[in-house]
């Protein structure tokens, strides 16, 4: 017989029903640990036990009417549900059923739980690497940060963060505490660079702080007042540029340049691009003097002379100053500084309006996306593409080169200019239309051709 019972458990013809369920339970208690055997009932009186042979056919339905009580509690008893097979077995024909094994437990496969220390490594690794930066670079620039006195490391961090010395305040803090130097971190003033690592600008903060006799501040061509006070904060200057760049009285320079409108706010285009030295305690004001100063002495255009720059257009000193903040923009090379004065100058005589986007760029405060459909249809006076004539005011500080450029212009007959292809900075400058959709034209083929980037430069 297969299943669960072997040669010695089949069932002998000699037992009474009773006897042989007893048995059954007892067997099935051993081999699977799950039903405990069921003896008899002792108030029932088993029946005589009557021969029959092994062949003798099993009793039928009308025998289960004398089982013992204790069958019956077993078959009702609230076991599992093999505890119910022997009633049916006996029901069919007297020898029981093989019974099921019980349902394995779901167990936890072996990708599961590779995955745990997987994802566990990767992210101590990641926190390693944010702390630690150990291919982080050395920085660049140079920031004067004041500590001040009784800042935690949590507050140390959060300013490093805000003036951009580290990505990373909370890594900062982090780097900090296991190296042990939360408590040596020291108050004063410091020249750290931008976006150190942050166990370089831990090792610069524990040193004493550095007392610069001067403070240095170095101003490139063309920017404007917005894009330069950061510069200028950054080297430690003191006080709001922007508010020291407004005109508070009657300015004699603006005066002298025939810009005195009302609507004037600051001295846009005035303030010279160079390198200036100032006092530790240096401010805003002071440089702004400074800059007017350098300003004078490298522009001194008579009314005579600006208004000979463009034929036929009188322009004043100061208008001079504006077409000079276009060029400092638009022209990257300077044998090609005249060149751009010229077709702004060529454009003013023909009343053609200027079309260039520096001065959209100026206005929207957008110098490096490109601009959008909406930024390009902006109603303002700066809009060169919708309004004839100059913008209001100068677009940035001039350097002396361009100033010079659209005091002298160029003699041409150019009204357009297009970037030329791998030129590295350089324009294709033209006198018609058609040679002009001809440069367009080679242009965005290039541009095509390296995949939407800027050919300029190949």
């Amino acid at each position: 017989m297969s299943g669960i019972f072997g040669k010695d458990d089949e069932p002998t013809g000699d037992r009474t029903e009773a006897e042989r369920q007893a048995a059954y339970q007892e067997r099935l208690r051993r081999r699977t640990g799950e039903i405990p055997a069921i003896k008899p009932d002792p108030a029932v009186a088993p029946p005589k036990p009557t021969p029959m042979p092994s062949d003798t056919p099993p009793p039928g339905p009308q025998d289960q009417t004398e089982r013992p009580s204790g069958v019956r509690r077993a078959a009702s008893s609230p076991q599992s549900n093999a505890g119910d097979l022997p009633e049916q077995a006996a029901a069919a024909g007297g020898r029981p059923a093989i019974l099921a094994r019980p349902p394995r437990k779901r167990r936890v496969g072996r990708r599961t739980l590779l995955i745990i220390p997987v994802t566990l490594l990767l992210l101590l690794l990641f926190l390693v690497l944010k702390t630690f930066q150990p291919f982080h670079g050395d920085g660049e620039g140079t920031i004067r940060v004041t500590i001040p006195k009784g800042a935690t490391a949590s507050e140390i961090g959060d300013l490093l963060e805000k003036r951009g010395v580290v990505s990373s305040a909370r890594y900062f803090g982090v780097r900090a505490w296991i190296s042990g130097q939360r408590g040596n971190l020291k108050a004063g003033g410091f020249f750290l660079r931008k976006d150190m690592s942050n166990g370089a600008a831990i090792d610069a903060l524990t040193e004493n702080p550095i007392a610069p006799k001067v403070l240095k501040v170095v101003l490139p061509e063309g920017k404007s007042i917005r894009e330069a006070r950061p510069i200028i904060r950054d080297a430690g200057v003191r006080g709001p540029y922007r508010r020291a760049a407004i005109p508070r009285k009657r300015n004699a320079l603006l005066d002298q340049l025939g810009a005195t409108p009302k609507s004037l706010r600051t001295l846009e285009g005035l303030l010279f691009p160079a390198t200036y030295e100032l006092k530790v305690t240096g401010t805003a004001g002071q440089l702004v003097r400074k800059q007017l100063e350098a300003f004078q002495q490298n522009f001194s255009a008579t009314d005579a002379q600006a208004r000979a720059a463009c034929p036929g257009q009188k322009l004043t000193p100061y208008e001079v100053v504006v077409i000079a903040s276009m060029v400092e923009r638009e022209a990257a090379l300077a044998a090609e500084r005249p060149l751009v004065a010229s077709v702004i100058c060529n454009r003013l005589q023909q009343g053609i309006p200027l079309g260039i986007d520096a001065t959209i760029r100026y206005k929207v405060r957008n110098w490096d996306s490109p601009l959008k459909r909406s930024e390009l249809a902006i109603d303002s006076k700066f809009n060169t593409r919708l309004n004839k004539g100059l913008p209001p005011t100068p677009i940035g500080s001039p350097g002396k080169a361009s100033l010079d450029a659209a005091l002298h212009p160029r003699k041409t007959k150019f009204l357009f200019y297009v970037v030329k292809p791998c030129g590295e900075g350089a324009h294709n400058f033209a006198k018609t239309k058609a040679e002009f959709d001809r440069d367009v034209a080679a242009y965005n083929a290039k541009r095509d051709q390296l995949g939407g980037k800027d050919p300029s430069s190949c």
